[in-house]
């Protein structure tokens, strides 16, 4: 994490618009038979110099590689922060079912079952809306959820020449933007875990070999000298994939097993060098069947991270400010709260983020708190929109910190 600033610094959750080209690209290599990955890889590096370019002309002082590297084949398109590790990790295989059928995980601590993604508690109370697809509550039909990975042998890694590529490109774009930080993301072991299983005889079992496998790329991104962060949206949003809804004791005792086998993949590497993402899932719903934020705080800061990015501009979760006046922040970390949100077309008014981050600077200190977004921006809403929120965000940071500093 950046040494304590005289003004609020600003950042975002990951994921960012992808050019066209490297989209049709990205969907032309997916198929058999590409015959170009000189020059796919040649596109890859400019677009990361180019998105990096951009962060730094619109305000962003954190920034990172857009998520190119985690291939995106379709503009609009929810899933690449985790279908990246389809192809770094051995013994999975891609089988043609509905994803959204699979079951996540067996019974767990206290009996609690991870059902299905169709199975989650808000598709069945808005079941109308999320069957719409005019609604704006489903999810865009991009074909990528015909097909589900299948644990069927050992889980291990194997994502080391892509891996090393990401940070390469990442890095050269930093230098020639004369920048000296910047961030990859990577899946955590306990979002990256969800896949049908034929292997392992316990889900505590495929956790741990993920843990295991994953901790391969976190320990090359943060000894390449960058920040790793860790996206982990199970942590939140599996609350609502479980039905009945559980008691918040036994989906706590549930969710420490995955932030458990979570510090055991980043056991070694300095905490400063860590951001851990925490969300809901990034699906434009309505969200009435999340947990709120008091009763998985203390669960986010249980990772060994130096800071915490959440969602917090979404209406669903707005009010949730007002946890951190409670919730003590150890000595050291940071937050990045979202101050604009992937979840509204609307662009967010710079006066109104700046609202946002006095709210969040007076609970826990204007030092620890760096302007951030909900989730990621790219695949979420269109590259004009999202571009427009990065901005409104490093404005409405400029006035807050004059608020703050004078």
């Amino acid at each position: 994490m950046p040494d304590r600033p005289d003004r609020i610094l600003t950042s975002h959750a990951g994921s960012l618009p992808r050019p066209d080209d490297l989209i049709a690209l990205n969907e032309r290599r997916a198929r058999p038979g590409f015959g170009d990955e000189a020059g796919f890889q040649r596109e890859l590096t400019a677009a990361v110099a180019g998105v990096v370019r951009r962060q730094q002309q619109t305000g962003i002082d954190l920034v990172n590689d857009g998520e190119y590297g985690h291939a995106m084949g379709q503009r609009y398109n929810y899933g690449s922060w985790w279908s990246y590790v389809f192809g770094r990790l051995g013994g999975l295989e891609l089988a043609e079912m509905n994803r959204w059928e699979v079951p996540m995980a067996p019974p767990g601590p206290g009996g609690i079952t991870l059902g299905s993604f169709a199975g989650r508690r808000d598709r069945q109370l808005f079941s109308e809306a999320y069957g719409d697809p005019g609604s704006g509550a489903s999810l865009p039909d991009t074909g990528q959820f015909r097909y589900a990975p299948v644990c069927r042998g050992p889980v291990t890694y194997r994502g080391q020449e892509a891996v090393r590529r990401d940070i390469a490109n990442l890095k050269a774009a930093l230098e020639a933007a004369g920048l000296a930080e910047g961030y990859l993301n990577a899946v955590a072991p306990g979002s990256c875990a969800r896949f049908a299983n034929e292997y392992y005889a316990t889900d505590e079992e495929l956790l741990y070999a993920c843990a295991d496998a994953m901790a391969e790329e976190y320990r090359a991104i943060v000894g390449a000298g960058l920040i790793l962060q860790l996206d982990d949206p199970c942590i939140a949003e599996n609350w609502d994939q479980i039905s009945p809804q559980p008691s918040v004791a036994d989906y706590r005792r549930f969710t420490m097993t995955r932030v458990e086998a979570l510090n055991h993949a980043i056991r070694g590497l300095p905490a400063d060098r860590i951001r851990f993402h925490l969300c809901w899932g990034s699906w434009h719903g309505p969200h009435v069947t999340d947990i709120p934020m008091a009763d998985i705080a203390g669960v986010m800061l249980a990772v060994n991270a130096g800071g915490y990015s959440f969602e917090a501009a979404n209406v669903r979760h707005e009010h949730e400010w007002k946890v951190w006046q409670q919730v003590r922040l150890p000595e050291g970390k940071v937050i990045l709260p979202g101050v604009v949100s992937h979840a509204t077309n609307v662009v967010e008014h710079p006066e109104l983020v700046a609202d946002r981050i006095g709210r969040f600077a007076g609970a826990v200190g204007r030092e620890n708190v760096i302007a951030a977004t909900d989730c990621g921006l790219g695949g979420r809403v269109h590259p004009q929109i999202a571009w427009a929120k990065l901005e409104s965000l490093a404005r409405g940071a400029e006035v807050a910190s004059k608020r703050l500093w004078g």
